[in-house]
């Protein structure tokens, strides 16, 4: 008698995010130079100015082009993915994360050296229907998730029951406070702390991306913590 055959029963991969975000934490970062960063990124503040515009106009364009043909025109795909790839960059440099003291190269092109770097995949068909919609209706409760999760913590300024004069400190700016002191007393950046704020940015970079009508993919509701998509 022949033994029975087994059947191999292999669980389905989780499906790849189309849109994933990278940023790997500088161990030998500076304790000082976070003081300066922000001052010394001032020429990709110029040049991110006048690249967001563009990007803004193409995304016009594109809104018709998909409206009509239901294609992304590949040529200003590549473009608005290196905007974004410059300014998560810029951001991890010198404002929302601070996880590398590694100047931030002037270009729109991906690259595996530098700490920060995201990819897009281009989408060969997108929806007609939904970029109607997606970018300001369908994207409504992923924008009030990232204001919870940005907004701020709000005090009164002198009674403490007069709130009409309360100040608000955003979130991210607390933490990352909190995590500049402990790099500048410790020389460590907390490893919870850089987890969540890139986390932060990686939704809110997807949320981006699906109201730029980059994807179709509806963003996850799931704050994907760590340096590299899970």
């Amino acid at each position: 008698m022949e033994p029975e055959s087994e059947v191999a029963i292999t669980k389905p991969a989780d499906p790849v995010n189309p849109v994933r975000v990278r940023g790997d934490l500088d161990p030998g970062l500076s304790r000082w130079m976070w003081l300066v960063k922000w001052i010394l990124a001032i020429p990709h503040y110029i040049v991110l100015f006048f690249l967001h515009i563009a990007y803004f106009i193409l995304t016009v364009v594109v809104f018709f082009a998909i409206l009509f043909t239901g294609k992304y025109p590949k040529a200003i795909f590549d473009f608005n993915v290196g905007v974004v790839r410059w300014s998560w960059r810029v951001s991890f440099y010198a404002l929302y994360v601070l996880g590398t003291d590694k100047y931030p190269p002037f270009s729109l092109k991906a690259n595996d050296e530098y700490p920060a770097d995201l990819e897009i995949d281009y989408p060969e068909q997108l929806s007609r229907g939904l970029v109607l919609v997606k970018w300001w209706l369908l994207v409504i409760p992923q924008y009030l998730i990232l204001i919870a999760l940005t907004s701020g913590l709000s005090f009164a300024m002198g009674d403490s029951e007069d709130w009409a004069g309360a100040t608000s400190i955003p979130l991210m700016a607390v933490l990352l406070l909190v995590a500049v002191i402990g790099l500048l007393f410790t020389g460590r950046y907390p490893q919870g702390l850089y987890d969540f704020l890139v986390g932060i940015a990686r939704w809110s970079i997807r949320v981006q991306v699906y109201a730029s009508l980059m994807r179709d993919e509806y963003p996850p509701f799931r704050l994907d913590q760590g340096a590299r998509e899970p």
